[in-house]
């Protein structure tokens, strides 16, 4: 048995398993799925050479390292492929709400230019006017006149 290891054994599998680390404890934030597919995707570069050193000289390498390349291919083929969808999630997230947030600030931008030409002195919510209250009486008052009119026209009209 061949006691050489491939040159990523073991990084291309460590690579592989700290970027699923780091992007299942991170995924509330989109910048850890792009730490993750950097390292992921450098795991995957790695592991590949490996395999293709193994291919091009099987007998001076050992199967049980090719085996652990192997697996640690598969694991950032599987990290790649999980950062990847949540990397392009997190791109449509930001342009969706970036477009909506934009649109939201140049109304707000476009409403405060209307404002410096706006007339205060005009506006109907600005009058003093209607802050000045008149006190009435408690007691009604009764004109004795207009009583007199009142049964006047109601007897005419019958």
């Amino acid at each position: 048995m061949n006691p050489n290891r491939l040159p990523a054994d073991s990084s291309a599998m460590t690579l592989g398993i700290i970027a699923l680390v780091v992007l299942f404890l991170g995924c509330c934030c989109g910048f850890f799925s792009i730490v993750s597919l950097a390292l992921s995707i450098i795991g995957l570069v790695s592991a590949n050479k490996s395999i293709r050193l193994f291919r091009e000289n099987s007998d001076v390498f050992s199967s049980f390292s090719y085996t652990n390349v192997n697996n640690a291919r598969i694991l950032n083929i599987v990290a790649v492929a999980v950062s990847g969808i949540i990397t392009m999630l997190y791109v449509a997230y930001f342009m969706i709400y970036g477009v909506l947030i934009s649109t939201i600030l140049m109304d707000a931008y476009d409403d405060k230019e209307d404002d410096l030409y706006y007339e205060w002195e005009n506006d109907s919510l600005n009058s003093q006017e209607e802050d000045l209250f008149e006190i009435e009486s408690d007691s009604i008052i009764i004109d004795s006149v207009s009583i007199k009119k009142y049964k006047e026209i109601v007897k005419t009209k019958d």
